[in-house]
């Protein structure tokens, strides 16, 4: 029996192989094709990536800011490029893909600060659009904090925990924004309730030889992505995925609350409030502005400074934006393992730590090598979790300014 079963398949396999073989002249060039074409694009890319220039840029507040997370929508609605990829001369010969941006809350021993990394190219709009919606701003060029930390070198007493990011449920579902909080209305500085507030609170409370960092990567969403040359392709649309949620919403009440009635008009009014709200909320998160994200966080501690009991404080920075109907983050892929047996001598969580720490240091997200998949969130979502908070975050360590620094009048006499 077994051997007729060996038979059977060896046969098959000689059959296969015999009809790939005759075949291959209609096959194989287009496989080729497909594999040359990533090939060459990967590589064009990566030399395009190399050869822009990047700057880190701070921005210090001054002590009396009172702006709405309104103001940060605007400005990230600006820094959405989708340029460099509809031209195919740009995206397939020189390599060209749309700019992202780096967003970073960082803590160096209880002293919070705030960063937008990008292209060097983009700092004039960058420093444009922050200067127009807060003119007593401070935005200057900095050094790249994370070459202070020698992570990882031949005598290094640096310990890091960190993960990475991701949504609770599909990217359409929007998370708890700042106009759940009612920071649109711009209410009176004694009362509001400000989400960022306790991220820059769990911040500012880290002591000596402790630090934490916070990165939200961002690009303007691809609303279809294909293969290269389109060739065994698929497409994604964050928005139509939106629209199929909401037409599954509206079958499910169906099924639940059977046939419509005669006579009942609109359909709609027979939904319950959650259900109402819940399309809603899809309908306002795909009418706005998407971009592919990625959020890294890690804490980093020196020596015995490393305390564990702060590494739960920077996991739950992000709970305040979720919800238990619509959308929240979690961690995934964090530097850790739930049972010992899966990692001996610790040779996986170590790779772990180290390619999470160059890829938050590289500001790596979207292309190789530290390319991984992103998710979508809006201008509303964004400017909710990275915004410049007004005098309600008292945390002494906040450091902000007295007043911007003034230029000279342009009609000076000479």
């Amino acid at each position: 029996m077994l051997e007729s079963i060996i038979t059977f398949f060896g046969t098959g396999l000689i059959y296969t192989l015999y009809f790939m073989n005759a075949t291959a002249l209609f096959w194989l060039p287009p496989v080729l094709l497909a594999v040359f074409g990533r090939l060459w694009v990967l590589y064009i890319r990566r030399q395009f990536i190399l050869s822009r220039k990047r700057v880190l840029l701070e921005i210090k507040l001054p002590k009396d800011t009172y702006k709405s997370p309104l103001a940060m929508e605007i400005i990230l609605g600006a820094l959405h490029l989708p340029i460099r990829e509809g031209n195919k001369f740009i995206k397939y010969i020189k390599g060209g893909s749309y700019p992202w941006f780096s967003l970073e809350m960082i803590s160096i021993e209880g002293n919070v600060r705030f960063f937008i990394w990008a292209e060097e190219d983009f700092r004039t709009l960058i420093e444009n659009q922050i200067y127009g919606q807060y003119p007593a701003a401070e935005v200057t060029e900095a050094v790249d904090y994370t070459r202070h930390v020698p992570y990882g070198q031949e005598g290094s007493e640096w310990k890091l925990f960190g993960s990475n990011m991701k949504l609770t449920k599909a990217d359409p579902y929007p998370i708890k924004t700042y106009v759940d909080y009612g920071l649109d209305k711009d209410p009176k500085e004694e009362y509001k309730i400000d989400p960022i507030t306790s991220v820059i609170e769990y911040l500012g409370s880290l002591g000596k030889g402790e630090q934490a960092w916070i990165q939200i990567l961002i690009c303007a969403t691809r609303e279809t992505e294909k293969s290269v040359f389109g060739i065994f392709g698929t497409e994604r649309s964050w928005q139509k995925e939106g629209v199929k949620l909401v037409e599954e919403i509206q079958e499910e009440h169906k099924k639940k609350n059977g046939p419509e009635k005669e006579g009942v008009f609109p359909p709609m009014t027979a939904m319950s409030k959650g259900e109402t709200e819940k399309i809603a909320a899809i309908e306002r998160s795909v009418g706005k502005l998407g971009f592919d994200t990625g959020i890294r966080v890690i804490y980093l501690g020196k020596g015995d400074a490393f305390n564990g009991s702060s590494i739960p404080g920077l996991m739950g920075a992000f709970k305040q934006y979720g919800s238990n109907g619509l959308n929240g983050f979690k961690p995934v892929n964090a530097t850790t393992f739930d049972y010992p047996w899966q990692d001996y001598k610790n040779t996986r969580m170590n790779k772990k730590k180290a390619t999470l720490f160059n890829a938050y240091c590289a500001r790596g997200y979207f292309h190789p090598p530290y390319s991984r998949k992103p998710f979508v969130l809006n201008t509303e979502e964004l400017a909710t979790i990275f915004h410049f908070p007004g005098s309600v975050a008292e945390t002494p360590t906040f450091e902000r300014i007295e007043s911007r620094k003034g230029e000279p009048p342009s009609n000076l006499p000479f």
